[in-house]
């Protein structure tokens, strides 16, 4: 299918919000949440889940998964809305009238409109339609249904209704893994004791450092240098 073709399917992106191209079931690296993504991308394959909740802290790859799963039914030619709450001045209640129609919705951050009753009671009957008409709803929180401020019961019920999953953040030794395989995706090769470098001197937040490996990335191609631990503290030094 075109690129044209694929990007009719996404039925509704706020201006500005866009889908990370290079975000895929295949380089997501699981870590101890090898289950849990398997349990998603099937659920997401089949579609016969009428909810599936992924909830866990920053930087455990919930948008990155989300992410996936847009790309994913979109190649098979599922056309589907991803809406995330963490641009939620972008968006509005209206946003969400007529989503049933779509046999996918994807909604990201939903902890961000807890406490906001028009938020809730709108996607309480939002799941609800969905739900009736057959289509599948995909959340990621920051926690559990359980633990979300919400001010509306049958909302937090209903959101745990479906399969919900935890993601665990990763391991450094998986941190170190994940930076590897981000670095393939890119054309470059990551040194393990690099990798190890990265880990020991700078954010260990996940999207820190691939947004390092950007950084990396252009620093090497300019200077036709492969990544040792000398060319990267040069650069990190530079940028200091």
């Amino acid at each position: 299918m075109s690129s044209s073709g694929v990007s009719h399917l996404f039925a509704q992106l706020p201006l500005g919000v866009r889908l990370r191209a290079g975000a895929t079931f295949a380089n997501y690296y699981p870590g101890a949440n090898r289950e849990a993504v398997g349990v998603f991308e099937q659920a997401v394959q089949r579609g016969d889940e009428a909810c599936v909740y992924l909830w866990g802290g920053a930087g455990t790859g919930k948008t990155h998964l989300l992410h996936a799963a847009c790309h994913a039914a979109a190649a098979r030619g599922v056309p589907l809305t991803y809406l995330p709450f963490s641009e939620l001045e972008q968006l509005s209640l209206a946003m969400l009238e007529g989503l049933e129609a779509l046999p996918l919705v994807v909604l990201d951050d939903i902890e961000r409109i807890a406490g906001d009753v028009q938020w809730e009671t709108a996607l309480f009957h939002l799941y609800n339609r969905l739900r009736e008409a057959g289509g599948q709803l995909l959340v990621a929180a920051d926690a559990n249904p359980a633990s979300l401020a919400l001010g509306l019961p049958d909302l937090r019920s209903r959101l745990a209704w479906g399969v919900v999953l935890q993601l665990h953040e990763l391991s450094d030794e998986d941190k170190a893994g994940a930076l590897r395989l981000q670095a393939r995706q890119r054309g470059m090769e990551l040194p393990v004791e690099v990798a190890g470098f990265l880990l020991r001197h700078c954010h260990r937040d996940l999207h820190a450092l691939f947004a390092l490996l950007d950084l990396l990335d252009h620093a090497s191609l300019a200077a036709q240098r492969k990544l040792t631990v000398p060319f990267v503290k040069s650069v990190l030094e530079a940028e200091a």
